[in-house]
C-alpha cells in the first residue's frame, strides 16, 4: 500500500537568503519617530511550552497616523513618514525570543470604513508548518477600541487575551506567540 509523504515545511532553514533582510528596528531610518519608540518582545513557543529557536517573525503595521506605506493605501490626507515602512522581520533566538523596536500604529479602517483598534499584523514561519501562520497583536492601553474592533469581537472572549500584549515597562510590551495547546494564540485563516 502507498502512503502519502509529508510535504515540505517552511523551516528550519529560514536564515538562508534572509539574514541580510532582517529588520528589528523599524524606526532606524525615521529619526522623527525617536520620541515615540516602543519595544515589543516575546517568545515563540510550541505546544509543550518549549521555545522555537529556528523560527522567524514578521510584522507589518500602519504608521502613527494610521497609514500604511503601501501603494494600495491611497488615503493621501494621512501623511507617510519618511524612512518608516512599517515592515520588520527577525529570527527567533535560541530561547524562542524575538524583539522589535517600532511605534504604536494609528487606527486604520476596515473594508467598510469602520475604524479598527490599533494593531500589528504578524506572520510566523517555523519548522513543522506547511504554511506560515498569521495573527494580530493588539495594545493593552486600548480597551475601548479593542472592545469595538470587529475582528477582535469575532474571537471567543476567553481567547482574546492571546492577541493582546501586556505592558512590561515604560514603552515596552511583552507578547508570546504560542503555536498550539493551552493558551494557543489565535491565528487567522488568510
Amino acid at each position: 500500500m502507498l502512503y502519502a509523504t509529508a510535504s515540505q515545511t517552511v523551516g528550519p532553514y529560514l536564515h538562508i537568503g534572509l539574514a541580510d533582510r532582517y529588520c528589528e528596528d523599524l524606526t532606524l531610518s525615521a529619526p522623527t519617530l525617536q520620541d515615540r519608540l516602543i519595544v515589543i518582545k516575546g517568545r515563540v513557543l510550541d505546544g509543550l511550552g518549549a521555545p522555537v529557536p529556528d523560527g522567524m517573525v514578521e510584522i507589518w503595521q500602519a504608521n502613527p497616523h494610521g497609514r500604511y506605506d503601501h501603494p494600495e493605501d491611497t488615503r493621501d490626507a494621512l501623511p507617510l513618514i519618511e524612512g518608516f515602512t512599517g515592515f520588520g522581520r527577525v529570527p527567533t533566538g535560541p530561547d524562542g525570543s524575538f524583539r522589535f523596536v517600532t511605534v504604536k500604529p494609528g487606527s486604520v479602517p476596515d473594508l467598510n470604513g469602520v475604524p479598527q483598534a490599533p494593531h500589528i499584523l504578524v506572520s510566523v514561519f517555523t519548522r513543522g508548518l506547511l504554511k506560515h501562520v498569521a495573527t494580530r497583536m493588539y495594545f493593552p492601553d486600548e480597551a475601548a477600541a479593542n472592545a469595538s474592533d470587529d475582528v477582535l469581537r469575532q474571537v471567543p472572549p476567553a481567547r482574546r487575551n492571546t492577541l493582546i500584549a501586556r505592558a512590561d515597562e515604560d514603552r515596552e510590551l511583552h507578547w508570546d506567540i504560542v503555536l498550539q495547546g493551552d493558551n494557543e494564540t489565535v491565528f487567522f485563516d488568510i
